[in-house]
């Protein structure tokens, strides 16, 4: 067969999610009238973590996650399934809104890193099976000005509190005997990264939480907060305190300027044989992305898949989020193309693609926000970096809410926010121009085998607020 020849499998939810359709946890429709101590709004990680730990803080307290759709219907079951401990946002930007400093921002990395075997013990405390596997992440670059950019990537982790254990470099042939990616130059290898399947841990979190007494309702969209008072279709609720932890999907909520969703794809493809696999050389749960502009992120799944994903048509007119994934053929192509280049000469054959959206702020910096007058808080703008964020948030919002003050209550995306996004037009034209700008940078690094990143890249790093 030809590589990527067959059509694959479209939208669905996604490959994890789809895997999963006939055994799924399924809960009710809520109707009528009720009162909880803590209404949660959204059913993925933030949500279900911010309920786990609501509840270890206070185990009587009557808790309620509304899923509008399905648990893990947005991000968290559609992602690339990354455990890292990269933060969500620009660690220089929170270094100087915070008033703490240096300090302060290096306090939010090390709680990131602390955040990958956290959720790795809780799952092995709670019996939760997601394939998750901590082998470190890969970044490699295919162009000098790559591996440029991944040294001063490097000085900047160590600035903002990883060690040389948990960052270093790699040349080509320490590379390659992890990947044998063709047309490396180096690359980076982080310690603190872990892989998963991420349907099976939004569904593993659900069911623990079903265990702990916590009442989940899918099909349950909270139309509208006043007050205490969350108003849906078929009823409503009052509620001492309110999450909202809805991330791409907030504009209803949180209002469409403060956060929108940007579209990610990903593909997988069907198993490969123990050839290829030994051509390829990828013998561990390595996670991998690049130092590309327009970068992937990619997983060996634990069955012998390749997942891959990256932006292709980054953002919908209007702040749309594109339903259940369905992707277009041009994306699918983008994606398959570069996963060719990586490992050219091997049979890759797609079997599932899908799209979903991320919540993103201006300048890419996620918050967590509590008002204690209202009752009212949220976790959200994780820019890519959902898996330990979602766990970290939703955490601190539960801490924030139930007053106690922890090492995490006092780090800089607290209470930090963003100014708002410009009206459409203005951010259709803006982020587009910006993945433009991107991926002509990279094509141009790559034909003149520069030892430099393009201006084009920069301008367009500096003007979304990614530099640091």
């Amino acid at each position: 067969m030809t590589a990527l020849a067959a059509t694959p499998r479209n939208g669905e939810l996604g490959f994890w999610m789809a895997g999963l359709a006939d055994t799924r946890p399924t809960y009710p429709r809520f109707t009528g009238q009720d009162s909880v101590d803590l209404a949660i709004i959204g059913g993925g990680y933030t949500g279900l973590w911010a309920a786990y730990f609501a509840k270890k803080l206070e185990p009587s307290l009557k808790v309620a996650v509304f899923e509008a759709e399905q648990i893990g219907y947005g991000a968290s079951g559609r992602n690339g399934g990354w455990l890292s401990a990269m933060p969500p946002g620009n660690r220089a930007t929170f270094a100087r809104a915070s008033g703490g400093g240096l300090d302060a921002s290096r306090a939010l990395q090390q709680e990131f890193v602390a955040g990958v075997d956290s959720v790795l013990d809780i799952l092995q405390a709670e019996g939760i099976n997601a394939d998750q596997h901590k082998g470190g992440a890969l970044v490699a670059a295919h162009t000098r000005a790559g591996l440029g950019r991944l040294v001063a990537r490097r000085d900047a982790d160590w600035k903002y509190g990883l060690s040389e254990t948990d960052v270093h470099l790699l040349d080509r042939d320490e590379f390659q005997s992890q990947i044998n990616i063709s047309t490396v130059h180096g690359g980076l290898f982080y310690k603190h990264c872990a892989r998963i399947h991420p349907a099976k841990l939004v569904y593993g979190l659900a069911d623990t939480l079903a265990s702990m007494g916590v009442s989940i309702y899918e099909g349950s969209r909270v139309d509208s907060i006043d007050g205490t008072t969350l108003k849906l279709a078929n009823g409503q609720v009052t509620a001492a305190k309110t999450f909202v932890c809805t991330e791409g999907y907030s504009g209803q909520l949180l209002g469409s300027r403060t956060l929108i969703p940007i579209n990610s794809s990903m593909i997988v493809t069907k198993p490969l044989s123990e050839e290829a696999w030994q051509q390829i050389g990828w013998n561990g749960p390595q996670c991998l992305n690049d130092s590309a502009h327009t970068f992937i992120y990619s997983q060996r799944t634990a069955d012998g898949r390749i997942a891959i994903g990256g932006r292709g048509k980054p953002y919908r007119y209007g702040s749309g989020t594109g339903g259940t994934g369905s992707t277009p053929q041009s994306t699918i192509d983008l994606i398959s193309t570069k996963l060719r280049s990586f490992f050219p000469g091997i049979p890759f054959e797609v079997d599932h693609a899908w799209s979903g959206v991320l919540g993103v702020t201006r300048d890419w910096n996620g918050g967590v926000h509590w008002d204690q007058a209202k009752g009212i808080g949220s976790s959200t703008g994780y820019a890519g970096h959902g898996v330990t964020a979602a766990y970290v948030g939703g955490r601190t919002l539960a801490e924030l809410a139930f007053e106690k003050e922890t090492e995490r209550t006092t780090l800089p995306w607290v209470g930090y926010r963003a100014r708002k996004w410009e009206p459409e037009p203005l951010r259709w034209l803006g982020v587009h121009g910006m993945y433009r700008l991107f991926g002509i940078a990279d094509q141009w690094e790559e034909r003149r085998d520069s030892t430099k990143t393009s201006l084009l890249a920069k301008f367009g790093s500096r003007l979304a607020g990614l530099h640091e």
